[in-house]
């Protein structure tokens, strides 16, 4: 009973990932900067939300015509900033590395990478590719690690998994909502003020007619045409 009952929550919990098969928390990609340049990266977060940054750099070789492993005196600096612009992160890493922050508030968080060229002679005008992996949420657990420490099973494992994809997409579908409000509230601002716009075009227009009725009064009474 209880093995078809944990089967029954796999199977639902399966179904309803389906649904939000558009969630996408993990982003791997690769990139190229020179000696001095800086490259971030906006990345929307829900709030209470984990993140894992790995990264690895290979230095581009004249001889060989290729990228090679950089030296390992070869740096990069992360620095992570909040939708506030708060600054969460800042610290100098190696030649390959990994960060991890927390998000406190949901939002476009904006991760940026630097290298520390010069400090290096090597790098000196040359070109960097730096290949960057990004997860978040549930991605950035350990299932092995968890599975020994708990000493869970396959099933139970695989239940532990759908259950934080689950609470990943429910915190995905409150920061939609927190997009939506922010949105609607926007929008309402702007037509109100759209509104107070279109009002006082009016008066003014209402005021300048008036004006020139006047004027054009006393202008044909000073003529005695009228």
């Amino acid at each position: 009973m209880c093995c078809v009952e944990m089967t029954a929550v796999v199977v639902c919990a399966a179904g309803l990932l389906l649904l939000f098969a558009w969630f996408s928390p993990s982003r791997a990609l690769y990139f190229h900067i020179g000696e001095t340049e800086k490259k971030c990266f906006i990345e929307e977060i829900p709030d209470e939300t984990m993140v894992i940054g790995k990264y690895r750099t290979q230095l581009w070789d004249k001889q060989t015509g290729s990228f090679l492993p950089a030296t390992p005196g070869l740096g990069m600096h992360v620095e992570i900033k909040d939708p506030d612009t708060k600054v969460i992160l800042s610290r100098q890493y190696g030649s390959d590395g990994r960060f991890t922050f927390t998000s406190h508030t949901p939002g476009e968080h904006q991760i940026c990478l630097h290298s520390n060229s010069t400090k290096m002679a090597l790098f000196a005008g040359g070109k960097l590719r730096v290949h960057l992996d990004i997860q978040v949420g549930e991605h950035t657990n350990n299932y092995p690690e968890i599975a020994a420490k708990d000493k869970l099973t396959e099933l139970q494992l695989r239940v532990r998994q759908l259950l934080d994809q689950v609470e990943q997409i429910q915190k995905e579908q409150n920061y939609q909502r927190y997009r939506e409000e922010r949105f609607r509230m926007t929008s309402e601002s702007t037509n109100q003020r759209v509104l107070w716009w279109s009002i006082a075009q009016t008066i003014i227009l209402i005021t300048a007619a008036i004006w020139q009725m006047r004027h054009l009064k006393s202008f044909f009474e000073a003529k005695k045409l009228v």
